[in-house]
């Protein structure tokens, strides 16, 4: 028997909430490159609080578009999002990365609208999780 899904979705989604102040702050400072990075992180983790309220066991992958789709069978809304928030999977790794940036590094490349873009995607995959685990009855602190 595993943890209890309703706590291990609170869980995770408290880390998505605070992955996603992270990438705010990190925007409204200038770090453009750290907060895409954790805007994908915030969206991640909600999905994967999403799979954990419906039962699952143990959720592998950092895609967000894949985690996305994967709701369809219980959060057909969640899943709709998919071809929108996917663009948060850019900010995985080229984020961290210097060998992903031939003659770059992050710093310099992800620029104010980057961040823009990655937290506003963020904001709609957390408000979507968010409002499907309050309809499933499995209300987030």
């Amino acid at each position: 028997m595993g943890p209890d899904p309703k706590a291990e979705a609170a869980r995770w989604f408290e880390q998505a909430e605070a992955d996603f102040e992270t990438a705010r702050r990190l925007a409204e400072i200038g770090i453009f490159y750290a907060a895409c990075f954790f805007a994908q992180q915030a969206a991640e983790k909600a999905l994967k609080a999403a799979h954990f309220a419906a039962g699952a066991r143990v959720v592998l992958g950092h895609s967000v578009g894949a985690l996305a789709r994967a709701t369809l069978p219980f959060a057909p809304s969640i899943a709709a999002l998919a071809d929108t928030i996917e663009r948060l999977d850019l900010f995985y790794i080229p984020t961290r990365y210097p060998n992903s940036l031939p003659e770059s590094v992050p710093a310099r490349v992800f620029k104010r609208e980057d961040a823009a873009t990655a937290t506003d995607l963020a904001g709609r995959t957390l408000d979507a999780v968010r409002t499907w685990l309050a309809s499933a009855s499995l209300e987030t602190p």
